[in-house]
């Protein structure tokens, strides 16, 4: 039996009705300051659909960002404290785990595999999704994939991008790292203007039928982006995309203007990964760095700090943790599925779980919301 509640205790998540992008390494992105917790319940970790897909997974997703090794930033955790803190999330009852070819220049994907080795994780139980796009490069270099011209003056031609050359070679490489068979679920970490949709979608669905990958997603792109490599996919008969990770929190919801419409049309479900919004939501406003209520900047910095205090007292008032309340908002969006946690500490993993626990009222998200502004898109 696993960890999990019965089958009939699993519950279908959030999605959406049946239809009718900057790479995130930024070392706020990290949890911090939160108190130590010895025991957290885990009773809202049970299992859901992943999208409109039969996939279980938690509805905490840990994050890999933050495992790898410290010359790549020195944020990053090492190797034995990275598989503690993999195998410590598996034990809670997180069954799925987000990497990338990218972080830490492969590094990452090397531990998660060494740690489901070494620790024994089950792989009919755990998930592994990985992403395709960015070059990895030497460990002294970070090229944003984006770069192509100096990619390619590195020596990386060819080597990033979603062409159907770089696809397999890259989700090869991945399995090679990640000493496994099969990728769960594979994600473009962004769009790729530079290569034809017919051509991405074609080796995306490729890589399936051979079994080298289960299910494909999307991550940090535009809703017409999402439109036409899934709108390509469905009317040829390929593999659509389940999933789509977004740049989403309280204070950043562009993607409820275009993206999140664009997916419920679809039947397709988001999976935030900056519910922390890198770190600012998860701590006390630090007032000394605020702006001048006459600078330039003051207006925007405003409803900005606005939204931090008002977690604040929220936590307060419902015994919560700020980083527990940004949780429970995430998770209480319509079309949101699960969410990605990069955490330093298991301490601080704990605390982000125990946000499942926290249900907040109609007037308490109201509350929330109502200082944000819209603002400009951050890719």
């Amino acid at each position: 039996m696993s960890r999990f509640t019965s089958r009939e205790d699993t519950k279908i998540c959030s999605t959406w009705p049946a239809s009718t992008h900057d790479v995130r390494f930024n070392h706020q992105h990290v949890l911090r300051s939160v108190p130590t917790y010895s025991a957290v319940s885990t009773d809202g970790l049970s299992p859901v659909s992943l999208g409109s897909a039969g996939l279980k997974v938690s509805k905490i997703i840990l994050g890999c960002t933050v495992y790898g090794s410290p010359d790549w930033f020195s944020w990053v955790q090492g190797e034995e404290e990275s598989i503690k803190q993999i195998k410590a999330a598996y034990d809670v009852g997180i069954n799925t785990f987000d990497t990338a070819n990218i972080y830490s220049n492969g590094q990452s994907e090397i531990i998660l595999g060494k740690a489901i080795k070494q620790e024994g994780l089950p792989r009919d139980e755990i998930v592994v999704m990985t992403k395709v796009f960015h070059p990895v490069t030497h460990m002294d270099e970070r090229i944003h994939g984006r770069a192509s011209a100096l990619a390619d003056s590195k020596g990386y031609v060819n080597q990033y991008g979603l062409s159907r050359k770089h696809i397999f070679d890259s989700v090869k490489k991945s399995l090679d790292r990640l000493q496994l068979d099969y990728i769960d679920v594979l994600h473009c970490h962004e769009f790729d203007p530079e290569t034809p949709i017919h051509e991405t979608m074609h080796a995306l669905h490729d890589v399936v039928a051979a079994g080298y990958v289960r299910y494909i997603g999307m991550s940090t792109c535009r809703a017409w982006q999402f439109h036409i490599m899934q709108d390509y996919a469905l009317n040829n008969h390929l593999t659509p995309f389940i999933i789509v990770e977004t740049d989403y929190n309280l204070l950043y919801r562009e993607d409820e203007n275009e993206l999140f419409p664009t997916l419920k049309q679809f039947g397709i479900s988001s999976v935030p990964w900056s519910t922390l919004a890198r770190g600012a939501v998860a701590q006390p406003l630090n007032r000394e760095h605020s702006p001048p209520a006459d600078s330039q900047n003051s207006e925007g910095q405003q409803w900005h700090d606005t939204i931090i205090l008002r977690v604040e007292e929220i936590a307060s008032r419902k015994n919560a943790t700020m980083t527990q309340v940004a949780v429970a908002w995430s998770m209480s969006r319509e079309g949101v599925c699960a969410l990605i946690i990069n955490a330093s500490t298991t301490d601080r993993l704990m605390d982000a779980v125990g946000g499942l626990d926290v249900v907040l009222t109609p007037d308490e998200i109201r509350y929330l919301e109502e200082p944000y502004s819209p603002q400009k898109r951050h890719y």
